[in-house]
């Protein structure tokens, strides 16, 4: 285990699909989390619109949640990684540490914090005096559950890194498959619906985040968690959360274009098209996962490599990376396109929702092919450490772009709700096309000239 956790040696094609493959499948099944719930709450009877449509509200929070998660993974896997390349197993010991123990910080704070204030936030978010209450009973259970989605997601990166791709997959796949079970035994037998799939989310996810400290604390893992390392050193934290800024701006970022759009969609076209946008980020969720599930298997390679000055195969992966990237992007939304109503049947069986959604995933997916260079960009620039850079393209693409044109759109040329989903192809193009060209210029062309 130790020789194939050396990224240094050996085909960087064959050590990229050893760990993609069980990390794309984690990340198919992570999705699950929430995907299942909200596909169960779309074939309630009597009211599954509303209560897909109040799932999807809470949307925003819930990724929130998890920006705070990838604050920690994204920010401590790469120097992770990075001083494991080094050879320097204290450090890399040191910051799983100090990680787990801002996980454990910011996971109390945000629960505390959305318990307060999340009726005043979901009527921001887009609830309706029909959705609300559903919208409530779901994030009210949810938060409750909100140190296990931080331990399981937070830690489960570091498993990764060390090469435990398999015992990653493990993590999600405990947690997915006891919602898929607990659900609709929750919803449908013990009657409790909504509240009934956030309850199951919440077992699940304590399964998982029993599972990652277990494996953490125990002998197989290559670098520990251990106690004496949890203690937090000013340098090390902060440089923990400079690197996770990419991460976590990403999420946030898309969190702020959850509310934007749910609140103008709201407007334009009411609650039928809050629940649209809800399975739209369901099947986006879905098909982003394998470029996920790829390029967090990349991170670790590029880290390792990076810190051992093996440049040329810092190159090679980010070309490899590339080209799987693109070629996946163009089948996903060739597929997308062609079968919209296959995806859009597995959340709600309403001819209104199917025509109407119809035309919106047409123009939502198109051209999602550029979201590869986004993809890439971001995924390179936190590997080796360029944290402010990728930062900055995460901001541009969704804050400077995708908010501005889903506000200003709907209102010009009587675009209305298409105005909306027009913001993303757009913010796709030029966003990641200037996050790749900035990648290529700024590292790639001059890795092993000079420092980059």
């Amino acid at each position: 285990m130790r020789t194939e956790s050396d990224f240094s040696k050996g085909s960087i094609v064959k050590i990229l699909m050893r760990l993609a493959v069980p990390m794309t499948i984690a990340q198919l099944i992570n999705v699950l989390y929430n995907v299942v719930d909200r596909m169960y709450l779309g074939r309630l009877k009597g009211a599954s619109m509303n209560a897909l449509t109040g799932v999807g509200v809470c949307l925003p929070v819930i990724t929130m949640i998890i920006a705070f998660a990838n604050l920690i993974g994204t920010g401590g896997t790469p120097l992770f990684s990075i001083e494991r390349g080094r050879k320097n197993t204290e450090e890399a010991s040191a910051i799983l540490g100090n990680s787990f123990t801002l996980l454990l910080i910011f996971s109390g704070g945000l629960t505390v914090a959305g318990l307060l204030a999340r009726e005043p936030l979901l009527w921001l978010l887009g609830a309706s005096q029909e959705t609300f209450p559903y919208a409530v009973q779901y994030l009210t259970i949810y938060l409750f559950g909100t140190v296990f989605v931080l331990i399981s997601l937070g830690l489960n990166s570091f498993i990764n890194a060390q090469g435990f791709g398999t015992i990653g997959l493990l993590t999600v796949l405990i947690g997915a498959g006891l919602n898929i079970v607990l659900d609709p035994l929750f919803i449908f037998v013990f009657r409790l619906e909504v509240r009934g799939a956030a309850i199951a989310t919440v077992i699940s996810q304590a399964a998982a985040a029993l599972w990652t400290w277990r494996f953490l604390r125990g002998k197989k893992a290559l670098i520990p968690l251990r106690i004496k390392d949890m203690k937090l050193q000013k340098r090390r934290v902060l440089k923990i959360l400079s690197l996770g800024l990419s991460g976590f701006t990403l999420s946030v970022t898309n969190s702020v274009v959850q509310i934007v759009c749910n609140a103008t969609l709201q407007v334009f076209g009411g609650d039928i098209y809050v629940g649209i946008m809800t399975i739209i980020n369901s099947i986006r969720e879905v098909i982003s996962a394998p470029v996920l599930g790829l390029t967090n298997a990349g991170q670790p390679v590029l880290g390792f490599n990076y810190g051992a000055k093996a440049f040329s195969r810092v190159k090679k992966t980010i070309r490899i990376l590339s080209l799987i990237t693109i070629v996946y992007t163009l089948a996903a939304w060739a597929m997308v396109a062609g079968f919209p109503e296959i995806f859009i049947n597995l959340f709600s069986s309403d001819t209104q929702v199917e025509t109407l959604g119809r035309s919106a995933i047409h123009i939502y997916f198109f051209g999602f092919f550029m979201m590869a260079f986004q993809f890439c960009g971001q995924c390179t620039f936190t590997a080796l450490g360029k944290s402010m850079r990728a930062v900055f393209f995460s901001i541009f693409r969704k804050i400077v772009i995708v908010v501005p044109l889903t506000l200003l759109l709907p209102g010009l040329f009587q675009m209305g709700v298409n105005g909306v989903f027009w913001a993303e192809p757009i913010s796709n193009a030029i966003g990641g096309l200037a996050c790749f060209i900035t990648m290529l210029i700024t590292v790639y062309f001059r890795l092993g000239k000079k420092d980059v």
